[in-house]
């Protein structure tokens, strides 16, 4: 196991090529995909892509990625944290909700883990990291607005409301209520972190 970083609880390491029955099993849930795309599971060639997509960040990219992510107290996989440069993701560049220069930062975690704190756990240690040592001046996160456990998480973070986005049809199809495609933007800079603390 190749450790990227550990909290009180958590361990977040590097995906590798074994890891692909761990991540068919967290997307194969319709409640973790629930508010991904409308609780569509994944099947093996689209987790397989996937997978080889989030090894390439490894070498593009020293900080920055995709990291598995296991509970310290029983080594049990819960999930994966994310942060990496928003302007690489494709639905964030779709849904015009990134800039040059922001780091997005986020997770999916097993239905088992929810409600633990694990979310905040892991996304402050990701914060203080990029902000403190990484050289990170900008960091954002996104979530349809029915999501609330991950909106308390983006504040719990000292992320801060800045803009809202009604996805079209096509961007998620599963979700046919134009309320249900409304996506929120929160973002924070490394000053107004170190003046909040």
């Amino acid at each position: 196991m190749k450790i990227f970083l550990e909290t009180d609880r958590l361990i977040l390491r590097y995906f590798n090529e074994t890891d692909v029955h761990y991540l068919l099993e967290l997307d194969s849930d319709p409640e973790v995909m629930r508010y991904i795309n409308g609780g569509i599971t994944s099947n093996l060639a689209d987790i397989e892509a996937w997978l080889g997509q989030i090894l390439d960040y490894y070498k593009n990219y020293e900080n920055f990625g995709f990291w598995a992510t296991h509970e310290k107290a029983t080594g049990e996989f819960i999930g994966w944290f994310h942060f990496y440069p928003a302007i690489t993701s494709s639905f964030g560049v779709a849904a015009n909700l990134v800039r040059e220069g922001e780091i997005t930062l986020g997770y999916r975690l097993r239905q088992s883990s929810w409600g633990k704190g694990y979310g905040t756990e892991g996304g402050r240690s990701l914060r203080d990291k990029g902000f403190n040592e990484w050289g990170v001046t900008r960091i954002i996160a996104w979530a349809l607005q029915a999501n609330q456990a991950s909106i308390r998480v983006m504040e719990k973070i000292g992320l801060q409301f800045e803009c809202d986005y009604h996805l079209k049809p096509e961007q998620l199809p599963a979700l046919k209520q134009p309320e249900e495609r409304l996506i929120l933007k929160y973002g924070c800079d490394n000053l107004q972190v170190s003046l909040r603390k």
